[in-house]
């Protein structure tokens, strides 16, 4: 048998062989929905190999607003085997890469902090009725910005089995009340992040110590903010800083978190 004879063949098998059965298979979609009269305008992933009804996981962008850190993120939950659903906290999609202007969507969006609730609660809700999605397994990952605001959700009570953030803040004006907090908390901190303070952390873990919460807090040393974002040196602030270690360490952190809430 020629080579090329050979050659002929490997590549006619390779065409019509079928795939992989576990190949992934990610597909992403655009997606518009409402709260009150604000369109809003969202990013879904799964992997379409995956059979049968999977745990979703919400992912509240940072306050650059629902950039392409926040839909690789909810990528990467999709080849992790979830069903991840990217809000949109500032309506119509809006982001920008200008620290002012990132400031004042932040500000807008959650000076009434109704809003912001019904704001998550719609993408909640909006994941819950997926079809490929188990509505009774839901969680909720935030960065910067959005780590605040998952962490708010838990200390309102909200029926999710998990939150994690990741360098976000830790602040709040209203403290977890004993007994209120249902999701299992994981924060994920820079330990050179200026904008979460040591004093900070150590509030947070008295709150939720006080509020009787299960949770844990992990820092990365010498971490700045905006760890887990590629693109964090390229806003002209040096408080922020992509540090790779961390971004591979704290995913991972939440991974096993998953795993134990989940049982996936």
């Amino acid at each position: 048998m020629s080579l090329q004879f050979g050659l002929a063949l490997v590549v006619a098998w390779l065409a019509f062989a079928p795939p992989a059965p576990n190949a992934a298979r990610i597909q992403t979609k655009e997606v518009e929905y409402r709260e009150g009269g604000t369109v809003l305008k969202g990013f879904i992933a799964w992997d379409d190999a995956v059979a049968g009804k999977r745990p979703g996981v919400i992912v509240v962008h940072e306050w650059w607003g629902l950039n392409d850190h926040a839909r690789n993120q909810a990528r990467r939950l999709a080849e992790a085997g979830y069903v991840g659903f990217a809000l949109d906290m500032y309506g119509a999609g809006k982001v920008t890469t200008h620290p002012q202007e990132a400031q004042a969507f932040a500000t807008e969006a959650t000076k009434d902090a109704a809003v912001v609730a019904a704001r998550f609660n719609a993408a909640l809700d909006l994941l819950k009725r997926d079809p490929r999605v188990d509505p009774a397994r839901i969680a909720a990952i935030g960065y910067c910005f959005g780590g605040g605001v998952v962490l708010n959700m838990a200390r309102s009570g909200a029926d999710l089995a998990a939150v994690v953030s990741l360098h976000g803040s830790l602040g709040t004006k209203t403290p977890a009340e004993p007994g209120k907090v249902k999701a299992r908390v994981l924060v994920l901190a820079g330990g050179a992040d200026p904008f979460v303070p040591p004093e900070q952390v150590e509030a947070f873990r008295k709150e939720m110590q006080t509020a009787g919460a299960r949770f844990e807090v992990v820092m990365y040393p010498g971490a700045k903010h905006g760890f887990t974002n590629p693109d964090a040196g390229k806003y002209g602030m040096p408080q922020l800083a992509y540090d790779a270690a961390a971004d591979r360490q704290s995913w991972a952190a939440m991974l096993k978190l998953f795993h134990e809430v989940f049982g996936s």
